[in-house]
């Protein structure tokens, strides 16, 4: 984990909050911790996981791709990163489930490698912790899909930001398995 002070203004992802109500996707309240309840490990790429099941009504398994941090020396601090389509199909979330008590206003960050990518907004907080979510346009999928390191970034005060690191190893592999 590496602290972040000063963080510069950072050009905005674009938010999905609707989303959120309308999609019925796979793992939104999903647990934070390792042992995650839902859905079944279908396969492996690096350190993301391909995890899928059939919710309660739906006429097909819904899959997503997924790997979760935690900050070695901050236990409280872990974060839950999910990548699917929307339950129509037509578009990619990145959806990021971060610990409770963070700063929602200042949104989470996102690099790759040494570039900045931009914040997202908070849309919902839950028992398991607070929801970013944004569509995926091309050029972000490209840029993990080609990366080696993403560092998702929360805030804990306006001027501290805490880097999280995130591995992108597989997930170039991940991304296209996703049905």
């Amino acid at each position: 984990m590496k602290i972040i002070r000063n963080v510069p203004p950072m050009r905005r992802l674009p938010a999905l909050a609707a989303t959120v109500v309308a999609a019925t996707a796979l793992m939104l309240v999903m647990p934070l911790d390792q042992g995650f309840a839902q859905g079944v490990v279908k396969n492996k790429y690096g350190d993301w996981q391909l995890r899928c099941e059939t919710p309660p009504g739906a006429a097909r398994e819904q899959c997503a791709l997924l790997q979760s941090v935690a900050a070695e020396d901050k236990p409280n601090i872990n974060l839950v990163v999910i990548i699917l389509k929307t339950a129509d199909g037509k578009n990619r979330l990145l959806r990021v489930i971060a610990p409770l008590g963070i700063l929602l206003p200042s949104g989470l960050g996102l690099k790759v490698d040494d570039t900045d990518i931009g914040r997202a907004g908070f849309v919902r907080c839950l028992p398991s912790g607070c929801v970013a979510e944004v569509v995926m346009e091309e050029k972000l999928i490209d840029q993990l899909k080609n990366g080696q390191n993403a560092t998702f970034i929360i805030f804990q005060t306006p001027e501290e930001g805490v880097g999280i690191p995130l591995a992108l190893a597989g997930f170039k592999d991940g991304f296209e398995a996703l049905p």
